[in-house]
């Protein structure tokens, strides 16, 4: 009679003659995750920056708007207060968006920056794991082929 052969044995010994190196899935994790710290710092410091920016808005139109508010002598002054306050308004919101735009353009070349630097990285580490890969594969091949 025939004997059936082994498939479990037979895939032990093919797995075992293939190893996987999984330090290369350590060295993205890791390349992934300073990436991603990186990204948040840049993140937080725009979202602080802006922050800062938006409490000076309002602490400037809460300012105006009490001068603005305060009891006038003649119907006209209103109308003068009133206008004084939309003028001096609109100056400081150009102001203010000019400086929100400076935020979002450093975050833009940041992020750009970041993004280069993490794919030179990954492409680096790719090119040392598929060549460390395929120098493993080659002498497991000729072990197996010894045999």
């Amino acid at each position: 009679m025939t004997k059936t052969p082994d498939f479990a044995a037979m895939m032990k010994d093919m797995m075992g003659a293939f190893p996987v190196d999984t330090s290369a899935m350590n060295d993205a994790f890791k390349t992934t995750a300073t990436l991603n710290e990186k990204l948040s710092g840049v993140a937080l410091s725009a979202a602080e920056k802006s922050a800062a920016i938006s409490s000076k808005w309002t602490q400037d139109t809460l300012t105006k708007m009490s001068e603005m508010s305060k009891a006038k002598q003649e119907p006209a002054d209103y109308a003068k207060a009133m206008t004084e306050f939309t003028s001096a308004s609109a100056e400081v919101a150009s102001e203010h968006m000019a400086a929100f735009a400076e935020i979002a353009k450093k975050v833009q070349m940041d992020t750009v920056e970041l993004m280069m630097a993490a794919g030179k990285d990954m492409s680096e580490e790719a090119t040392a794991a598929v060549k460390k890969a395929t120098s493993d594969a080659t002498a497991a091949t000729k072990k197996a082929t010894a045999k």
